[in-house]
């Protein structure tokens, strides 16, 4: 695999249909993913992906919802787990900080994302976990959405990220439309950006 340097990382994705089923997160498998294989700098291929946990960040928007259905699916189909990391916004946060936003309202809404992130996963059969992490720094200035998304897959050893790519809006809570082309361009692991 490609370092961090790499403008671009060489993973491409193939387009075959896997199985039968009615779940939304098969659906995904079959119209989107089969497999995974990563190419050598010779654009050979080198082995089919060896995927045992998948990460999936979010920010309760309906892109997240998108991705997450998507890493199910990667997960399920290579026999993984899928960790949902919930990655709150600066504005947010602040927000908390200064009263102009009830922490326990922000609370049930991570909470009631994360629980349907579980649901999910439980109905798929898949193994799964979650976390929650602030998406920058007020100390150190190289801390930011998407940094703290890769940190975080390194922490946990993903092996694979499924990423919302979300439309630039500036709109609040909205974390991760500031994260998706950094993964893209830095991640160590293969991404897929949804």
């Amino acid at each position: 695999m490609r370092g961090l340097a790499a403008p671009f990382y060489n993973t491409i994705v193939l387009l075959l249909g896997l199985g039968s089923g009615s779940s939304r997160e098969t659906n995904i498998m079959n119209r989107y993913t089969a497999g995974f294989l990563t190419l050598g700098d010779d654009g050979a291929c080198m082995t089919e992906l060896d995927i045992d946990l998948v990460l999936v960040p979010v920010d309760g928007s309906e892109e997240s919802h998108e991705a997450v259905d998507y890493a199910i699916a990667i997960a399920r189909e290579y026999g993984a787990r899928v960790h949902a990391l919930y990655v709150l916004d600066e504005d947010v946060v602040r927000a908390i900080e200064t009263g102009a936003v009830d922490e326990a309202d922000i609370a049930d809404d991570t909470e009631s994302f994360t629980d349907s992130v579980i649901e999910r996963a439980d109905a798929a059969g898949v193994p799964h976990g979650n976390s929650i992490a602030y998406g920058f720094s007020t100390k150190v200035k190289t801390v930011h959405p998407g940094s703290v998304v890769l940190d975080t897959a390194e922490e946990i050893d993903a092996d694979f990220i499924v990423v919302p790519r979300e439309p630039v809006t500036g709109g609040p809570g909205e974390v991760l439309e500031k994260a998706a082309e950094y993964v893209l361009l830095y991640a160590s692991q293969p991404v897929l950006s949804v």
